[in-house]
């Protein structure tokens, strides 16, 4: 299990936020499930449907008003302009990413065959191969912070660290690694599976024959394929109609936008001085479950349908639809306690904390097992040697 972490940050309140979480849990999932009411788990077709049509309204209203006023502006204010419409226009749309991933945890109604159909057609038009990410997506949740099966932000041992991640640890460096890990992190995990967990072979979330998918998988991924083809041969109609750069600026990069913010959730819920990690020997589902944290982005919480602070209950109970995660979340905080941790620090400055003191991991001191462990809080004290 991982080794805890250290700060420069002296006060009482950095302290016990960074604080490692208890790693042997004197509750169940059953009792969990036994302090949430009822009702949180009812989920509607109807008022997950309105989620849907609000937030594809508010699309509209801000491609209408984009496309509408600012071709009028004078050049400065255009360049202010676009990119205040892209910053909004991603923010509404990873609402609706959201919404297609709960559809993959059958969070959004009782019928499977409805989750499925919004879930495909939302994520296709984000770029996003719906079945094959709610496949690798599963795998995940089944294997949260194990090391060794993990699917996803699986952190490097000490002695695995790459030569280029000790020249790129200074501020430039830094920089530059949160900036690809933001902007591309998410097509290369779907293309060449970086960053994911080590197969036998070549992996993507393209092939049907990717050992990510089991055989009864396979034809799903291949429908995943087929829906982004449709959404890319609508967009060349579309670059012939109204030219690349309108689609570019109107849609393109605030769909990118999209994979920009669900990196920066997903990174921050996943990377954290006081998270462990597990290896084989010492992992179970309740222990990983518990090894995440909530996030507060403040207004953006509501737009991203509160999946940013109630995530340490989506890898309790995934089936939870969105509009009922806060009441479930407060409900099991008591019995939680200790477990349950959320880390308030403004968005900017978590990340830069995250992408200088969580390099490696290596094992409790006095551990047994060697290749287990969480981020060390200084690359440079306890690896630069």
């Amino acid at each position: 299990m991982g080794a805890g972490g250290r700060m420069s940050d002296s006060s009482e309140e950095t302290k016990d936020l960074l604080k490692r979480v208890p790693i042997e849990p004197p509750f169940s999932l059953s009792d969990l499930k036994k302090a949430i009411p009822a009702h949180c788990f009812e989920r509607s077709v109807i008022r997950s449907s309105y989620y849907v049509v609000h937030d594809l309204i508010v699309t509209y209203v801000f491609y209408f008003l984009a496309n509408t006023y600012i071709p009028l502006l004078s050049t400065p204010l255009a360049y202010i302009a676009w990119p205040v419409y892209w910053f909004c226009q991603a923010s509404i749309l990873t609402g609706l990413w959201v919404i297609g991933h709960e559809c993959g945890h059958h969070a959004f109604s009782e019928y499977q065959w409805v989750d499925d159909t919004v879930g495909f057609v939302l994520h296709s038009f984000l770029f996003t191969p719906y079945f094959s990410w709610k496949y690798s997506h599963r795998n995940h949740h089944a294997n949260t912070n194990s090391i060794d099966n993990d699917e996803v932000y699986i952190p490097k041992r000490k002695s695995k660290v790459r030569w280029y991640s000790k020249i790129l640890n200074n501020p430039p460096g830094r920089v530059f690694t949160l900036v690809f890990r933001f902007t591309l992190g998410f097509p290369l995990y779907l293309l060449t599976n970086i960053s994911g967990k080590k197969y036998g072979r070549f992996a993507n979330h393209f092939d049907p024959l990717s050992p990510i998918f089991t055989d009864r998988e396979r034809v799903q991924v291949l429908v995943s394929d087929l829906g982004l083809l449709g959404v890319f041969y609508a967009i060349k109609l579309l670059v012939a109609a109204k030219g690349f750069a309108w689609v570019t600026s109107m849609y393109l990069i605030p769909a990118l936008g999209v994979h920009v913010f669900f990196v920066i959730i997903t990174y921050l819920h996943h990377t954290h001085l006081s998270l462990p990690h597990y290896d084989s020997t010492e992992w179970n589902w309740i222990r990983g479950a518990l090894s995440t944290i909530d996030r507060d982005f403040g207004f953006l919480n509501r737009v991203f349908h509160d999946v940013t602070h109630t995530h340490v209950l989506h890898h309790l109970i995934s089936y939870i639809p969105h509009y009922h995660a806060k009441e479930a979340r407060d409900a099991i905080k008591p019995v939680l306690g200790e477990f349950y941790k959320i880390d308030r620090t403004p968005i900017f400055k978590a990340m830069w904390r995250e992408a200088k003191e969580c390099i490696y991991i290596e094992p409790d001191e006095g551990s047994k097992h060697e290749d287990s462990g969480m981020p060390q809080a200084s690359y440079k004290a306890t690896s630069n040697n």
